[in-house]
């Protein structure tokens, strides 16, 4: 890792809060990372641009969530600064067409439209239930700490970030060019982004390390910080990825 930085790319409506417990757990393997923020992009691809921009020399990039997207897009756009790759609780596919993509588009509309009119807060305390493993929904401190970080956004950011999900890219492509070790985590009771949907990218990948993460939902890194540590120090302890995409 020497003269690499770590950067931790936080998912939709989310902030440092859901790496902190992670940093923690890594002690010094967390020393200088970086946890960007996506402010009012409404864009994967320019979300991908402003951290390569913001953020200098060889990256180890960890992302969650929407996150994860956004550092398939920086793999894609620089695999020769890339040189780690962790996705956690996240896809590759674009919007599906027709009725199924209508119907992604409707739901998060449906939580937009909560946020503006009742406040995010609101929104987050009902879209905070669907999030983690169920048997965590009576963890008042867990509970609120999501809540909490949801609601440090704005109507405005849930909106630019949702206008990027619907506009996602598909990530097959740098998938399958991405030779070498790229490690796969997800919550082994996500909903939101299930463990099949990581097989399916594990399946592309030449080289998948995937770990499921007991007792943990989409938020993972919220709900078993330990765990995803212990992974993540494997990881930043891996071989690098070559330098070129296949």
């Amino acid at each position: 890792m020497a003269n690499t930085t770590l950067v931790l790319v936080p998912g939709l409506m989310c902030d440092h809060a859901v790496w902190s417990g992670v940093m923690a757990h890594l002690g010094t393997q967390a020393h200088g990372a970086v946890v960007p923020d996506h402010g009012l992009c409404d864009d994967i691809v320019g979300m991908a641009q402003q951290i390569l921009a913001a953020v200098p020399g060889a990256l180890a990039v960890a992302g969650h969530s929407m996150g994860g997207r956004v550092a398939l897009e920086m793999r894609r756009l620089a695999p020769q600064r890339v040189r780690r790759l962790a996705l956690l609780d996240t896809g590759y596919l674009a919007r599906p067409l027709g009725a199924e993509g209508q119907a992604e588009a409707a739901k998060r509309q449906s939580l937009l439209d909560l946020a503006q009119s009742q406040g995010v807060q609101t929104m987050a305390r009902t879209w905070a239930q669907g999030m983690v493993n169920p048997s965590r929904l009576s963890d008042t401190a867990l509970m609120d700490d999501i809540v909490a970080m949801f609601a440090r956004r704005t109507p405005a950011h849930f909106a630019a970030q949702i206008r990027a999900l619907l506009a996602r890219p598909d990530a097959s492509q740098t998938l399958q060019s991405t030779a070498g070790p790229v490690y796969l985590l997800c919550g082994a009771q996500d909903s939101w982004s299930p463990l099949a949907q990581h097989q399916a990218m594990a399946h592309l990948l030449p080289q998948a390390v995937l770990t499921a993460i007991e007792s943990a939902g989409h938020m993972a890194p919220m709900e078993q910080p330990a765990a995803v540590a212990q992974v993540l120090a494997d990881w930043l302890a891996s071989t690098p990825l070559p330098m070129e995409s296949v």
